[in-house]
């Protein structure tokens, strides 16, 4: 009998608190490596402070959290990824220049500059990243001069340009139209397979949830008091398993 993979990321009695405020209440939740998660629940049930904690930019107040059976590490890494609703790109660099700005500060943190060998092999790198996105066209325009599809699949980009296990996706969609919203659902699921990467979403959309996740996970308060709502916090209320390969009828999309 082959033994059970170790998940890539675990959860376990996590806790995060503001002051007296409860928001997640003992989350204990284990993620496989190559799924695709997706993050539901009411406005204020905790979803973007869970990615947060995830992504290393806020610590549980109790509990642990473990990525490859190592505590997670407090600040965000190159491990993980996150592509936010609003456009996380830099109005003043071109396209190529937001995704080589990973790179360069990856391989040169004091300069943040490149030369020579080590600067062609980034533009390179980088180029076949807007590529793959859908943006090699689009190289040296500025996100002022791209739509808001195309300055999402370029924060993408700067998203994956680090090779990360795990892209978080903070309502990534939101804000574009159905017809784009539904070239994206495409992008990031072709994505997701090219990449072998480990996707959590949140996201609004119960349709859009499960259409693209492998597995839903809705985040709700289990004990409510009229007198006190502060004092309970959410906690994964339905953890749902959905077919392992995620792709979708091709009228499904579109429907």
């Amino acid at each position: 009998m082959s033994a059970i993979p170790a998940p890539i990321l675990s959860l376990q009695n996590v806790w995060v608190e503001y002051g007296d405020k409860v928001v997640l209440e003992k989350v204990d939740l284990d993620i496989e490596a190559g799924s695709f998660v997706s993050i539901i629940g009411p406005s204020g049930a905790g979803k973007s402070s869970l990615l947060r904690i995830i992504l290393g930019q806020e610590r549980p107040t109790r509990g642990s959290i473990m990525l490859d059976g190592a505590p997670l590490a407090p600040e965000c890494g190159p491990d993980r990824g996150v592509v936010f609703q609003r456009y996380s790109v830099f109005p003043h660099l071109s396209a190529l220049g937001n995704v080589m700005f990973g790179l360069e500060c990856q391989q040169a943190p004091l300069t943040a500059r490149l030369f020579g060998s080590a600067r062609r092999a980034a533009i390179a790198e980088a180029t076949q990243m807007l590529t793959a996105v859908g943006l090699g066209d689009s190289l040296h325009q500025f996100p002022a001069q791209l739509s808001g599809g195309m300055q999402q699949r370029l924060a993408i980009a700067q998203a994956l340009i680090k090779r990360p296990r795990i892209l978080l996706l903070d309502e990534p969609f939101g804000a574009l139209d159905p017809g784009i919203r539904a070239d994206m659902h495409l992008l990031i699921k072709q994505l997701w397979r090219d990449y072998a990467l480990t996707i959590i979403i949140v996201t609004h959309d119960i349709r859009e949830a499960f259409s693209l996740g492998t597995r839903v996970l809705a985040l709700d308060k289990r004990r409510h008091d009229p007198h006190a709502p502060h004092r309970f916090g959410a906690t994964a209320v339905y953890d749902l398993t959905l077919r392992k390969d995620a792709e979708p009828e091709p009228s499904e999309e579109r429907a």
